[in-house]
C-alpha cells in the first residue's frame, strides 16, 4: 500500500500536467504570432510524450528527464510557440534532482541546460533568452536538491531515534536483569556465608541457611524467567513485581541476615505499572546494596502512600552502603527521573539514605 500511493500520485500528476499542457498549448496556438508554426498533430504528440512520461518520474527519473528534454527540444526546434510543455520539463528536472544523487542529477540537468541554451541561441530570442531558459532548469533543480536534503535529514533523524530506542531498551533490560540477579546473588552469598560459618558447630543452623538459599534462588529464577519472558513476548508470565510484594522482599532480606524494619504509611492507591515496578526495584536495589556493601546488616524501610505520589526511603547505619558497580544508584535515578519524580542517595549523619518520590499522575 505504501508503494502504491506514490505510483498513483505520479500517474495523477502526469495526467494533470498533460491535460494542462494540451489545453494550454491549444489555447496559446490561437494567439500565435506571425512566423510561429501552427499547432498540429506533431505538436500535440510532443506535449503528450513530455507529460505522460512523468508517470515514471520516481522509478526512472533520468529516463523521464531525457524523454521530456527530447520532447521539449523537438517541440521548440519545430517552431511551435512557447507554452505549457515547459511545465513537464520543470517537473522532470525536479524529479531527477529529488530522486537521484546530486552528481548524477547535476550532469543530466547540465545536458538539458545546454540543449535549452543551444535552442535559445540558434533559433530562439538569442542572448536575451539565456537567463529565462536557465531558470526553467536551475530553479526546479535547486528545489529538488533542497527536498532531497530535507528528506535525508528526516531519515537520519528517524534512524537515530530508532537506535536510541534500541539502546534505551537494552539499558532497561540490563537494569532489570541486574536488579533481579544482583539481589538474589547477594542474598544467596550472605546465606552461604552463614551456613559455612555455623556448619562445624551448629549443623541444624546450616540446614536452615541452606533452605533459605534454596528458596531465594528459586524466587530469583522465577522472577528472572518472568522478566526474560516479558522481554521476548512483550507480556510477562505470572505477577509482575510491585509494591504489594514489599513484605515478601523484606522477608527474603531478613532471611539473608539483614535486620529490616518496615514501616508502611497511608493507603496504597491504584498505582500505574511503571510506578509500581519502579518502587519495588528501588527497594530491591537499596536492600541489595545493604547486603553487599554495608558493615551493619540493618536497614529501615519506609513506604509512604499519598493520593498523588509514593515516597520511599531506605536508611542504613553504615555510610558505605553505596553500591559501586555503576548500575545500582544510577539505574535507580534513571528510573525515577523517567517518571518525572525525584531521587536522592548519599551519606548523611553517619547513615546512608536512599529517597525517592514517585508521582502517581498519568503514566505511559
Amino acid at each position: 500500500m505504501g508503494s502504491l500511493r506514490p505510483r498513483v500520485g505520479d500517474v495523477g500528476l502526469a495526467v494533470l500536467v498533460t491535460a494542462v499542457g494540451v489545453i494550454g498549448t491549444v489555447a496559446a496556438s490561437r494567439w500565435s504570432g506571425h512566423g510561429m508554426r501552427g499547432l498540429d498533430g506533431l505538436g500535440i504528440a510532443f506535449v503528450l510524450v513530455a507529460g505522460l512520461a512523468l508517470a515514471w518520474r520516481r522509478r526512472l527519473p533520468l529516463v523521464v528527464l531525457g524523454i521530456a528534454a527530447a520532447a521539449v527540444t523537438g517541440y521548440l526546434i519545430s517552431g511551435y510557440r512557447y507554452g505549457p510543455i515547459l511545465l513537464a520539463l520543470l517537473v522532470a528536472v525536479y524529479s531527477a534532482a529529488r530522486h537521484r544523487p546530486p552528481r548524477t542529477a547535476g550532469i543530466a540537468a547540465g545536458v538539458v541546460l545546454a540543449l535549452m541554451w543551444a535552442h535559445t541561441l540558434i533559433t530562439g530570442p538569442g542572448w536575451t533568452g539565456l537567463v529565462p531558459a536557465a531558470a526553467w532548469v536551475l530553479v526546479p533543480f535547486a528545489a529538488g536538491l533542497v527536498a532531497r536534503t530535507q528528506s535525508e535529514a528526516v531519515a537520519r533523524h528517524r534512524a537515530e531515534a530508532l537506535r536510541q530506542r534500541v539502546d534505551d531498551e537494552r539499558l532497561r533490560i540490563a537494569q532489570e536483569v541486574h536488579d533481579v540477579v544482583g539481589h538474589g546473588l547477594a542474598a544467596i552469598k550472605m546465606q552461604a556465608d552463614v551456613a559455612l560459618h555455623v556448619l562445624p558447630k551448629k549443623p541444624e543452623q546450616a540446614e536452615i541457611a541452606l533452605d533459605a538459599i534454596s528458596r531465594t534462588s528459586s524466587d530469583a529464577l522465577d522472577e528472572l524467567r518472568a522478566t526474560l519472558a516479558m522481554v521476548r513476548t512483550g507480556t510477562g508470565r505470572g505477577p509482575e513485581p510491585g509494591l504489594e510484594r514489599v513484605h515478601d522482599l523484606v522477608h527474603r532480606t531478613r532471611e539473608a541476615g539483614v535486620d529490616v524494619a518496615l514501616r508502611v504509611r497511608g493507603e496504597r492507591p491504584d498505582l500505574p505499572k511503571a510506578v509500581d515496578l519502579t518502587g519495588y526495584r528501588i527497594l530491591q536495589e537499596s536492600l541489595t546494596n545493604v547486603l553487599r556493601h554495608s558493615r551493619e546488616q540493618r536497614a529501615e524501610v519506609t513506604v509512604d502512600y499519598a493520593p498523588e505520589e509514593v515516597r520511599i526511603e531506605v536508611t542504613n547505619p553504615s555510610p558505605a552502603a553505596t553500591g559501586g558497580d555503576g548500575l545500582g544508584i544510577p539505574g535507580m535515578r534513571r528510573r525515577v527521573e523517567a517518571l518525572g519524580g525525584e531521587f536522592d542517595a548519599g551519606a548523611s549523619g553517619g547513615r546512608f539514605r536512599v529517597r525517592a518520590r514517585l508521582p502517581i499522575g498519568e503514566q505511559p
